[in-house]
């Protein structure tokens, strides 16, 4: 399975803190209108099935299906998954979530999603271009998909690692692993391997001073990637 034991521990560890807005998934809640409407303004979720790759305690899942997708979510954490259909169940937006990885779920459902999202996920897993190529089986041709993940390169671990992890403390020590970090380059070799097509690129930023996120062009740290699969 293509997953991390260790990786998939240390997220269930935290899954029921996940919907606290004060917790260590502070920063989760403060990107997820950010990414939510640039998904939504490039590929309109009203009325589309949509898969959520990694999707946690379902907070962006659950910010689709407001948008009236018709949202699947799923992860390898069952801890997550339990908190992600306790709050679908509390806030009453209905999500169907599933203990499965994307692989297995890409056989079982190949080109059924008008839309599939993978966010904050592939640089958490052994083998994220096999994420890809699950996420590319999933998708409907003429369909979007989206990634996002965090740049390699000294800004990126200045930033990502020892600003956010140690200094400004949003993360907890030891949340990322700057060797599974994905360089754009990398992840667009993934993208064309599988059989998708780049369409852009967005970087997202963190001002301390302010403490607000931002999409910018700057994609040294953090970034997204929005893909279609060809017709």
């Amino acid at each position: 399975m293509n997953a991390d034991p260790l990786e998939l521990q240390k997220f269930s560890d935290l899954a029921h803190r996940w919907w606290d807005p004060t917790s260590e998934f502070r920063p989760l809640h403060e990107i997820n209108p950010l990414r939510l409407e640039w998904i939504n303004s490039r590929a309109p979720l009203e009325g589309k099935t949509v898969a959520d790759i990694g999707c946690g305690g379902g907070i962006l899942a659950e910010s689709m299906a407001k948008k009236g997708a018709e949202v699947t979510g799923i992860d390898l954490s069952e801890k997550a998954l339990k908190v992600a259909d306790l709050h679908s169940l509390e806030s009453g937006v209905q999500v169907r979530y599933e203990l499965i990885s994307a692989e297995e779920l890409a056989a079982r459902e190949p080109a059924r999603y008008d839309v599939v999202t993978c966010m904050e996920m592939l640089e958490h897993v052994p083998d994220p271009a096999a994420v890809v190529k699950a996420c590319a089986t999933l998708v409907k041709p003429g369909g979007h998909v989206f990634f996002s993940t965090i740049n390699r390169n000294p800004k990126s671990y200045l930033f990502a690692v020892i600003g956010a992890e140690y200094l400004l403390r949003l993360l907890p020590k030891g949340t990322h692993d700057y060797a599974k970090f994905i360089t754009p380059a990398e992840l667009a070799q993934f993208i064309r391997n599988a059989g998708l097509t780049l369409d852009a690129l967005k970087g997202m930023g963190y001002n301390p001073l302010t403490k607000m996120y931002s999409l910018n062009r700057d994609t040294d740290v953090n970034y997204l990637a929005a893909c279609t699969r060809p017709a």
